[in-house]
């Protein structure tokens, strides 16, 4: 990377920063995720730890019969049991729980309101209609869609870029052969090839990954290509190819760096593009099972139970906090790559 392209970047980063929105949405969204990267620890049905006459136990890691704590039988402990509770609670036990004492598939059998329950001091966003906790299912639905999102952008802009890169560069033949191969495989119905593959597989994020992945790098690669068909014929690129310099050398090294412009401007955008796909999926019930978190599957809970509106609301003003925070830094990329904008900072 030149000093010149270097010193474009560093304007930009400082543009990004005088953006407020976008940066206070950045280092927003940055800290939930770090926050629901460790909801384990404050959002689980095992305890933190356990001390019980005088040993320590790390149920988080290491999974106990009640016969370690001096029950009668050789299940898994269950925590939320009011009996094993009191158990661990006196005579100088002690059991510390995190702070929602509920995981996303947690199903409390000493709970005796019927299902879906209403928010209450036990559960502060309610129950579905299976009686898990709302809150701790919006915890890791959030997690997981947006690390599937972060995901699938990776993979579609590598291989996004890869293609219009040799598309643009390269030219003539080869940028002919791969238009038309693009043609055909954007034709391809991806929703029923999504359609037909879960009547073979179980779904899973794996699956929605890597099939989303064969189709979501298109859009990308066209703007990645007009970018290297505009600077493979400047000044700096004929002068590296005198110099005997490789074609690939010259593309990573000093095409590449001038024409991420588009990329990065569009980064937000595809990743709340992959949320809403996913969200989208599992609304129609094509995504993930049942079993795993999800907030299309509880925004589906809440259209088959309209009288238990926490649950599509809540799932509702999750999904629009997550896009509006994806859209604000989206917007502050398009003002710090912006030179006209240059001027005006």
């Amino acid at each position: 990377m030149s000093r010149s392209t270097d010193g474009l970047w560093r304007r930009a980063v400082r543009r990004f920063k005088a953006h407020k929105r976008a940066w206070f949405s950045l280092r927003l969204l940055c800290l939930l995720l770090l926050a629901a990267l460790a909801a384990p620890l404050w959002s689980n049905d095992k305890p933190l730890w356990v001390r019980y006459q005088q040993q320590f136990y790390f149920p988080l890691l290491h999974d106990y019969h009640e016969t370690a704590f001096d029950g009668d039988f050789e299940t898994p402990a269950d925590y939320l049991d009011p009996y094993l509770r009191q158990k661990l609670s006196e005579n100088g036990n002690q059991i510390v729980m995190p702070l929602i004492p509920y995981a996303p598939n947690t199903l409390n059998d000493f709970d005796t309101q019927p299902f879906p329950a209403a928010p209450s001091s036990r559960h502060w966003l309610g129950t579905d209609d299976r009686g898990r906790d709302v809150l701790a299912r919006l915890i890791y639905g959030f997690r997981d869609s947006l690390l599937f999102a972060l995901a699938l952008t990776a993979i579609a802009t590598a291989v996004g870029v890869l293609a219009g890169a040799v598309q643009g560069y390269f030219g003539g033949k080869t940028d002919l052969a791969l238009q038309r191969f693009m043609e055909v495989w954007g034709a391809l119905p991806e929703l029923y090839l999504l359609i037909i593959l879960s009547s073979f597989f179980q779904p899973g994020l794996w699956l929605l990954l890597i099939l989303l992945s064969l189709f979501s790098w298109m859009g990308l690669s066209d703007y990645v290509r007009a970018e290297f068909l505009k600077n493979r014929q400047a000044e700096y690129v004929l002068a590296a190819k005198s110099m005997g310099v490789s074609n690939w050398a010259i593309m990573r090294r000093h095409i590449l760096p001038n024409s991420l412009t588009p990329v990065l401007a569009f980064l937000p955008f595809r990743i709340s593009g992959a949320v809403l796909a996913l969200t989208s999926l599992d609304f129609l019930g094509l995504g993930v099972s049942s079993s795993q978190a999800s907030l299309g599957e509880l925004l589906a809970q809440g259209k088959d139970n309209l009288d238990a509106w926490w649950i599509g609301l809540s799932a509702f003003a999750v999904l629009t906090i997550m896009l509006l925070l994806l859209i604000f830094i989206g917007e502050g990329l398009r003002h710090a790559l912006d030179t006209r904008s240059e001027a005006q900072t």
